[in-house]
């Protein structure tokens, strides 16, 4: 199936359909960030440091609810 082809099928969804295809691809890129950023957050990660230093913050209290 072409691009084009998958355009012109979404143009005939209701508008329940079209909300279901919109959450269906959200999912998607979200699992397409969560698996790119994963290995930033593995124990040897180069994002490692920073968590453990907002886990920290957050043990001893020091973060502020944001407005």
């Amino acid at each position: 199936m072409s691009l084009a082809e998958i355009k012109s099928a979404v143009d005939t969804l209701s508008p329940a359909e079209l909300a279901e295809l919109a959450v269906f691809i959200r999912q998607r890129e979200d699992a397409a960030w969560d698996r790119q950023i994963d290995p930033d957050f593995d124990e040897e990660g180069k994002l490692r440091p920073l968590l453990k230093e907002v886990r920290e913050d957050i043990r001893a209290s020091r973060l502020e609810d944001l407005p």
